[in-house]
């Protein structure tokens, strides 16, 4: 049997890992956990989810809901674990995070073409097809091995996680269930803040303490940090991902265009509007647990107790986890990747997840599954296939490989506007457009995986 290596059983790891497998390769999964783990993740399965429990939207005519529906009819095994361990999120796709980790670990260790090896890599083999899915939290070892490997230096960003409260714990009496516009399920709880009630939190918010930036986070010692001024370092925030407090500097409006947006929501009961509304999602299929929508932070653990507690209806929160903030890596992939996502001066080697520039859990899974196959029809001596730029799966391929600007690449979510405009004039607006866009891609990708024998059915 022919083997290929995979270095990291994240999202990316395991669906590149599960690819090819599929087709007959052996794959030796390569990951540190739980014998190393990084600052942000604590739980020993595969695939954790250190951000959000949030795939997000999961209609068909959104960008990462068509790339979500390119995947389950590619057979993705992400999306399977997905769709199996769902929690009630409205519109959106949300995830029990455990559950949705034991899923993909129980398929990973069972599989026979697969063997998981717990070991920390910090090297790059020659001749060997490998697939370096390490994560954007790759340890300094493996990102200093990538760097020597590229000849360039690498791109740090600064990612921020949300923190989680307990049900039992938000004063019902002042929140309530709702969805924005009385679309979907009433999933998530809203905390309504008047004008006063608000301009209070915003004021304790802009001046509350952050953190300091730890050793394994520090871009360059000799630069200012983002949040406080001070000249020790310049964390790169990626706007999809920004902390609330960072958010909050930009304007004393502009949370309230961002996550504290109230229209669309009014008490269920009362009809009441609001000045500013906090949103909750459910964390888990039991509804024990809920995270603070867009409330990433960086705030030092007493000052998130502080401030976020000064929400109504959060005022005796119990915070099962509080916010963090944890470096990220990526690649200037354009001058670096195919479209297949392999090197172009070393084609048995490739990336795949967030590294490359793909933002986003399902876009990770996504360039996995294209590295995965690409890493396994190479193996078997065949021609990886090429994605049509059509199809949001192939649009990202592009985007990461020649698609943007080398001199200024950013990380980028799943978005039509990567994706080459209508042949024809679409009459409706940009629902219209984007419905067409939609169903062009699955049109394009069904062709195309009878084509190459990719079809998940």
């Amino acid at each position: 049997m022919e083997y290929i290596n995979v270095y990291g059983a994240g999202l990316a790891g395991c669906e590149a890992a599960w690819q090819a497998a599929k087709r007959g390769v052996g794959v030796r999964l390569y990951e540190m956990k739980p014998k190393k783990m990084t600052p942000a993740h604590s739980y020993k399965g595969l695939c954790e989810l250190v951000c959000s429990n949030s795939l997000r939207n999961n209609s068909i005519d959104s960008a990462i809901g068509l790339l979500k529906e390119e995947l389950r009819r590619l057979g993705s095994l992400i999306m399977e674990a997905a769709d199996s361990t769902k929690v009630s999120a409205g519109g959106a796709l949300a995830v029990d995070r455990v559950k949705f980790s034991d899923y993909v670990t129980e398929k990973i260790v069972s599989c026979p073409n697969i063997e998981l090896i717990e070991e920390e890599r910090s090297d790059i083999p020659r001749g060997e097809t490998t697939v370096i899915a390490t994560g954007p939290l790759t340890s300094d070892a493996m990102a200093e091995c990538i760097a020597e490997f590229i000849g360039k230096s690498s791109l740090y960003f600064y990612d921020a996680a949300a923190p989680i409260v307990s049900f039992d714990s938000i004063d019902m009496s002042k929140a309530f269930f709702a969805s924005r516009y009385g679309k979907g399920d009433a999933d998530y709880i809203n905390c309504p803040m008047t004008r006063e009630e608000y301009e209070a939190f915003y004021s304790a918010l802009v001046n509350a303490e952050t953190a300091p930036i730890h050793g394994f986070e520090n871009v360059n010692g000799d630069e200012k940090d983002i949040t406080t001024g001070k000249r020790e370092c310049e964390p790169k925030v990626f706007e999809g991902c920004m902390p609330v407090e960072v958010m909050a500097k930009r304007g004393s409006d502009t949370l309230r265009f961002g996550p504290l947006k109230p229209v669309g929501i009014s008490n269920p009961v009362t009809g009441e509007t609001y000045y500013a509304v906090v949103q909750l999602r459910r964390e888990n299929e039991e509804g024990t647990m809920f995270n603070i929508v867009g409330f990433q932070t960086h705030l030092k653990f007493p000052e998130q107790r502080r401030v976020f507690g000064m929400i109504p209806g959060l005022e005796n929160a119990e915070f099962l986890r509080y916010g963090v903030m944890h470096r990220n890596t990526f690649l200037n992939s354009p001058e670096i990747l195919t479209p297949n996502y392999s090197v172009r001066e070393r084609p048995e080697i490739f990336f795949a997840g967030q590294m490359t520039g793909v933002e986003g859990y399902i876009e990770s899974a996504a360039s996995g599954f294209v590295a995965g196959v690409s890493a396994a029809e190479q193996k078997l001596g065949r021609m990886a296939p090429i994605f049509p730029q059509t199809t949001m799966t192939g649009a990202m391929a592009r985007y990461i490989s020649r698609g943007s600007d080398t001199a200024d690449f950013q990380p980028m979510n799943a978005n039509f506007g990567i994706i080459p405009p209508p042949d024809i004039k679409v009459k409706g607006g940009k629902r219209a457009r984007y419905a067409y866009y939609s169903e062009r891609a699955l049109r394009d990708l069904s062709t195309f995986a009878a084509s190459c024998g990719l079809s998940g059915q």
